[in-house]
């Protein structure tokens, strides 16, 4: 409809205006401000999980997790696996990205640090509510976009010095070890091996014969196991793993080099198997993070928010992009972690910062 220009349609006009404007001051959070919320209906919302593989335990009690939480709220969580592929991630985002995101909630493990920024952005174009972990640059930060709630990363330099401190008491102080890198383009690879280089400072009779990438794989640390032993035989009293499946890679070296028990072995964690295996002692320590915990709560963050229950603006700081709590496991406490499960009351609104143990700056 045209209004000519005459001084009472002016008036008119202006008067629609003002009215306009109160009236998107008072319309429910979210409609006009993707960041905001309360438009969504739960029944609405849809949750969707990303990560690399499911055969990989931790990754597999990720995605455990998120369907632990989808059904508390009577939904179902999206699966979706890129075997690693950075360019299958990007087109799997893209894909859900084209549909309706109104009401999406994604809770995603970028593949590498690189692979962060095109997914948080287009989230952001797109108006879905994003929760990303493990990896991200330094200089991408959630407090610069409106719909990418938080970032939950773990301290690897804490949880690298944590195991290797107790691969060199397993070993007694002294002797070489071989560590095992995850995916050199992860945060966590990073931290965690830097956490290694300084638990290698306080233990100075531990010396670090070799270390080579095997990917966070349990299939490529048997292999680049069996090669490092040939290598270095019976000078490598202790193994150092990035993450549980490749040292249960390293453990299966261990075995058909017939020893067994003759060399420790440490990892990260907490995979059911590497649990098991830090019980009867063929394993020393692994650090837990809680994968299945990882899974649920980044969809609780994402669907409290697109449902009303939290708003982004009232979010403190510290909790949109923080360190989660973390926990060694020895045979002294392995018991306390051998049936991983979820306790339905970390997703509550109100509890899911709880277990922020610290900013990441």
């Amino acid at each position: 409809m045209k209004i000519a220009f005459r001084p009472t349609a002016v008036l008119l006009t202006l008067s629609l205006a003002v009215v306009g404007l109160a009236a998107c001051s008072e319309a429910p959070a979210g409609e006009n401000d993707p960041a905001g919320a309360g438009a969504c209906k739960p029944a609405d919302v849809k949750l969707v999980g990303q990560v690399r593989n499911e055969s990989n335990p931790y990754e597999a009690s990720w995605l455990a997790g998120g369907d632990a939480f989808a059904k508390t709220v009577g939904l179902t969580q999206q699966r979706l696996t890129y075997g690693g592929d950075s360019t299958k991630q990007q087109e799997q985002i893209s894909q859900i990205l084209a549909g309706d995101t109104k009401c999406l909630v994604m809770n995603v493990l970028p593949n590498g640090d690189s692979d962060t920024a095109p997914i948080v952005k287009g989230a952001d174009k797109a108006g879905a509510f994003l929760v990303t972990q493990w990896n991200k640059p330094a200089d991408l930060k959630p407090a610069d976009y409106k719909t990418w709630i938080s970032h939950i990363t773990y301290n690897g330099v804490e949880s690298g010095k944590q195991i290797g401190d107790a691969l060199a008491k397993s070993i007694g102080g002294s002797g070489g070890i071989i560590a095992l890198q995850g995916v050199l383009d992860t945060a966590a690879a990073k931290d965690r091996f830097a956490g290694l280089q300084e638990s290698l400072k306080a233990n100075p009779g531990v010396q670090l014969l070799d270390q080579q990438t095997a990917n966070f794989s349990r299939a490529e640390a048997l292999t680049v196991t069996k090669t490092l032993l040939t290598k270095h035989g019976d000078k490598v009293k202790g193994i150092w793993a990035a993450n549980d499946d490749m040292a249960l890679g390293a453990l299966e070296a261990l075995q058909q080099a017939g020893k067994s028990g003759k060399v420790a072995v440490v990892g990260i964690d907490a995979v059911p198997d590497a649990v098991t295996a830090v019980q009867n002692g063929t394993m020393t320590a692994t650090v837990s993070s809680d994968g299945t915990w990882q899974g649920g709560i980044g969809l609780a963050i994402g669907f409290c928010v697109a449902t009303g229950k939290l708003q982004v603006k009232d979010i403190a700081a510290d909790n949109r992009a923080f360190f989660a709590e973390q926990f060694l496991i020895t045979k002294d406490n392995a018991a306390d972690f051998a049936q991983p499960k979820t306790n339905p009351s970390d997703f509550d609104c109100a509890n899911v910062f709880k277990r922020v143990a610290g900013p990441l700056k």
